[in-house]
């Protein structure tokens, strides 16, 4: 079973259940002002599954507010970006320059580091909201952050193309936490940072004007390069098919970029690799085995790479991260 928080006001005295929701959130979330019309007899529940680094949430609870102020951010900011995907009931979000309403199904990205307010509502007579998403580092995505900035708050379908498959995956795995054991945890949040990589340079290019098209193709081939990194037969070549372009127009595309295209994903294999190694749910997994699975088949191949990148071999960096986490 996948490594998992969860909180249910019902195992709480009637009489703090409100408090205590708001201690939760806070604690699992970011500081934040929660209010509710309900708080007199507040129902309401969440489950946390750890994805690696990426948090996948599912919560159930009657309308609420949810406030994020810039002393609360001051005080405490993880760097995160929070993706929802209502599933019952409506939401609304508010920040200093922008509204906006969300119906089920909608996904929406909003981050930690910005001031907002998000209203959680029911509708057509429902007693309580239901809604699944992300808590994903910043730093994961491999898109730059000023790109993103244009997807803040900004309606995603989740019912169509890479969204449908992103929706989809986020309740299959919370509905099916139980078929998978701790160690997938990794494995499965590498699969949903792809798919949110390839939602978000998706929309990016949908709103691409024809001036600005290279920028969009270059963020769409990183996110398939980030999808199949596992594939040892990845190639500048079956980039460029991919993508119905020529590989000379893939390398004149990269010209710009600080790395060839061969050597950004090596590059990305092996950060993804160093991650792996660090992280402590995946100690039991064979240094070899988080070679392969980063596209390095043959293990003296990894090791040296490895190596010729960080300064020492895989097997030593485990160690070292391993004692600094202890």
């Amino acid at each position: 079973m996948l490594t998992e928080k969860a909180f249910r006001t019902q195992d709480v005295l009637a009489s703090g259940r409100f408090d205590c929701w708001r201690e939760y959130v806070s604690q699992t979330y970011v500081p934040a002002e929660v209010d509710s019309d309900h708080a007199a007899d507040f129902a309401a529940s969440q489950r946390i599954l750890a994805l690696g680094a990426v948090q996948l949430w599912t919560m159930e609870h009657p309308p609420m507010t949810l406030r994020r102020t810039r002393k609360l951010i001051r005080r405490s900011d993880p760097e995160l970006y929070h993706l929802s995907l209502p599933l019952r009931g409506t939401m609304r979000l508010t920040s200093p320059d922008h509204e906006a309403h969300y119906e089920p199904y909608d996904l929406v990205l909003h981050d930690t580091s910005r001031p907002h307010l998000m209203r959680a509502i029911t509708s057509h007579g429902e007693g309580t909201i239901l809604g699944t998403g992300l808590f994903v580092p910043r730093k994961l995505l491999p898109l730059p952050e000023n790109a993103i900035d244009g997807l803040l708050m900004r309606r995603l379908s989740g019912r169509e193309g890479v969204g449908t498959l992103l929706a989809q995956f986020l309740t299959q795995v919370a509905r099916d936490s139980s078929s998978y054991r701790p160690d997938d945890g990794p494995r499965l949040g590498t699969v949903v940072v792809d798919l949110l990589s390839a939602l978000f340079a998706h929309a990016l290019d949908a709103d691409t004007p024809p001036e600005t098209h290279r920028q969009a193709l270059v963020l769409r081939i990183r996110a398939f390069v980030q999808q199949h990194l596992h594939d040892p037969q990845l190639t500048p070549s079956t980039i460029a098919a991919a993508h119905h372009i020529s590989t000379g127009y893939l390398h004149r595309l990269f010209q710009r970029e600080d790395h060839t295209v061969a050597a950004w994903i090596r590059c990305q294999r092996l950060e993804r690799a160093r991650r792996a190694l660090a992280d402590p749910t995946m100690r039991a997994t064979p240094i070899h085995a988080i070679g392969s699975y980063c596209g390095f088949p043959r293990a003296s191949d990894f090791t040296r790479a490895f190596r010729t990148t960080y300064g020492i071999p895989p097997k030593e960096y485990r160690r070292q991260a391993q004692h600094i986490a202890e």
